[in-house]
């Protein structure tokens, strides 16, 4: 059947219609002759797009063109590591990107399905309509100025995105056609951290200048939304806060993990949560190269008073430290002119190994053991004990929590009155030690600081105690309790040294794959004795710890590269009084959780970790020489920079001069720091 005379000239390739099979879908009668807008309205432009001769599928040009209209064009100036790192996600999402380095990456391009340019000349007459600046601080300059710029178009959009900020702002407005537009942002991430994806990552920026034209409004957000797609978090900030906060919290972050990485830290069997963050830190910061953390330094006018304040802080600490040593030092010396008689001849050079030895020699230990019958008394074959625990303040509460809750006796005592809560834990609290001890506990688990250790140990009436007691210590070092129970407990008590690696904070979740350190010190081989032992280090490994058999000379030596090194770094930052900025790193955050994790703990604490492990000392100097072997390399450098200009270039003065306005801080000033700086005197 055929159209209608009067549709005919509309459609004039329309075959004519089937007529088999297919009767009851048309009108066998003749049709009648009416306007088209009648008959068949919207139908019409179906048949002539579907039977047309060359077939036109309106819908999905439409969507092709409103899709490649949201795509940009742009080209990667610096196309190293960062630079591909970027091009990967902006390939992926659809946009035309181009590259140009100095070094030919053009393999790299064309398996990311990136055009490389050798010739920035070639590039620049492709007409990107944005130019991602991706060099390094120190060559942005340089590379800015090689720029062929006349043969952009007039309004193109440039973007960089540098660490520092105000650096380029001032330097793309000085150097760039007042047409360009700019955006100086900073993707606060890299190949390292953004591996997994951009989601929850920073996106700093500042539009820094973008014309009012409707096109460069829509360009400028198309770019943005690339990294907002991603999930990154987008912050409009200024460049002068971004260079604010940033010294704060990138340049601490790189300086802290470059300072570690000189330290060659390596895992240990007992590494704590702290640990393995200062780990993690050093990992991701070592990767980058020692131009990018220079740039930090070099072009944040706020960095050098960072490393300023890190410095003394650091320099207080050791203060601290060594004023307490001093302290103890001069009291055994002149407190008591009993004491002078028990000076070694020739006292070790360390400085905390020679206070210890001073502090145990100085002290005679009496022989309790003819006092003792050897005969042992048997435990009976029962898995729950009865524990003494002594020093119960805030980490004796929090073991005790665990035992009662695993259904042993618990017994405590301190010298501070927690009588109440103990009662609410449903322990037995006695301000009495004599009393205590005629309870006739099976286990003495000491919960005292490093500091009282031996006085509380010398002041228990061991007497009054079973003669095969179990005592169990839990401190931070282990050869100096070692060596205290050897020397002051009668021979037939049993001897545990352990370490938790762990506390209220870094435990409060559970126990579950947290270390455990111990060492069976003494322990009498009758099977009751042995199957008390067991049954006391069943307690953490029922709750998940990992449990790790190890002398204390082992210990103390893993502890003061891990442990001490940990709580030193998070005192340090402590001083420097850290807070969370809009604009917080991964590493950054990290700092910070150390610095919560460590400021809880009492000085006596940290103090003890120094004093009473011979290798805190040499950890110490390690970490002290690191920090300013650190400052020599950026002094140095700076140096170098200052004397290139004064003395080097053929106008001399003038030519640094120049350079100065282009400096985000007077470099007069940073050459007096190092001038000062005790390590290049």
């Amino acid at each position: 059947m055929l159209l209608p005379s009067s549709l005919r000239h509309l459609s004039p390739a329309v075959p004519s219609l089937p007529s088999f099979s297919h009767h009851r879908l048309y009108n066998p009668k003749p049709l009648p002759i009416l306007p088209c807008f009648q008959f068949f309205p919207k139908p019409l432009l179906r048949i002539r797009a579907i039977d047309a001769a060359q077939p036109y599928d309106y819908e999905s040009r439409m969507a092709s063109r409103f899709h490649n209209s949201d795509k940009l064009k742009i080209a990667i100036v610096g196309f190293g590591n960062f630079g591909q790192f970027l091009a990967k996600t902006i390939v992926r999402q659809g946009h035309t990107v181009l590259s140009h380095s100095r070094v030919d990456h053009s393999d790299a391009a064309r398996k990311l399905g990136v055009s490389f340019f050798s010739d920035p000349d070639d590039l620049a007459e492709e007409h990107p309509e944005v130019i991602l600046l991706c060099t390094s601080i120190i060559s942005t300059e340089s590379v800015l100025r090689s720029l062929p710029l006349q043969r952009l178009k007039r309004n193109t959009l440039v973007v960089d995105v540098l660490s520092v900020k105000e650096f380029p702002k001032s330097l793309m407005l000085e150097l760039l056609p007042p047409d360009f537009d700019v955006i100086c942002s900073h993707p606060m991430f890299g190949p390292e951290s953004g591996a997994k994806g951009w989601n929850e990552l920073f996106f700093v920026y500042e539009k820094v200048r973008i014309g009012s034209d409707e096109s460069r409004v829509s360009r400028c957000e198309k770019f943005l939304s690339i990294f907002e797609r991603e999930g990154c978090r987008m912050v409009e900030m200024s460049c002068v806060d971004h260079d604010r906060y940033a010294a704060e919290s990138q340049f601490i972050t790189h300086t802290v993990g470059r300072v570690l990485n000189m330290l060659m830290l390596e895992s240990t069997p007992i590494n704590t949560k702290g640990y393995e963050t200062l780990l993690d830190l050093v990992k991701n910061t070592a990767a980058d190269s020692f131009d990018l953390y220079y740039g930090l330094f070099m072009y944040n006018k706020n960095a050098m008073e960072m490393i300023e304040r890190l410095d003394l802080a650091f320099g207080a600490l050791k203060q601290q430290l060594f004023g307490r040593l001093h302290d103890m030092v001069r009291k055994q010396l002149f407190g008591n002119g009993e004491k002078l008689q028990t000076l070694p001849e020739n006292p070790p050079q360390n400085g905390a190994s020679f206070a210890l030895t001073t502090y145990l020699e100085a002290t005679r230990f009496q022989d309790l053991s003819s006092t003792y019958d050897i005969k042992a008394t048997k435990l009976e074959k029962n898995s729950k004990l009865k524990i003494a625990v002594v020093g119960f303040g805030n980490f004796g509460q929090f073991l005790a929590k665990t035992i009662v809750k695993q259904g042993h006796t618990v017994l405590a005592y301190s010298r501070s009155d927690y009588s109440d809560v103990a009662e609410e834990m449903g322990i037995s609290y006695f301000s009495d030690m004599d009393d205590l001890c005629e309870e006739h506990p099976e286990v003495v688990l000491l919960c005292t600081s490093i500091l009282s250790t031996e006085k509380v140990l010398r002041s228990l009436p061991f007497r009054r105690l079973k003669r095969n007691t179990l005592f169990v210590d839990v401190l931070s070092v282990k050869e100096f309790p070692r060596n205290l129970f050897l020397q002051i407990l009668p021979p037939d008590f049993d001897i545990l040294c352990t370490h938790p690696m762990f506390g209220p904070e870094s435990g409060k979740n559970g126990w579950n794959d947290l270390s455990f350190v111990y060492d069976k010190v003494r322990v009498g081989n009758e099977e009751s004795r042995a199957f008390r032992c067991n049954c006391f280090l069943d307690i953490f490994s029922s709750e998940g710890c990992r449990m790790v058999e190890m002398s204390c000379y082992d210990h103390d030596r893993h502890a003061a590269g891990s442990q001490f090194i940990t709580h030193t770094m998070g005192r340090v930052l402590e001083k420097l009084s850290l807070s969370s900025t809009p604009i917080n790193t991964k590493g950054y955050n990290t700092l910070l959780d150390l610095v919560s994790n460590t400021s809880g703990d009492s000085f006596d604490l940290y103090y003890g970790l120094f004093m009473y492990n011979a290798n805190s000392m040499e950890q110490l100097e390690r970490l002290d020489l690191a920090f300013e072997a650190l400052k020599k390399q950026l002094f140095g450098r700076l140096h170098d920079v200052l004397r290139k200009q004064l003395f080097e270039n053929t106008d001399g003065i003038i030519d640094a001069q120049e350079d100065l306005k282009i400096m985000p801080y007077q470099i007069g000033t940073a050459a007096l720091s190092f001038s000062d700086s005790r390590d290049l005197r």
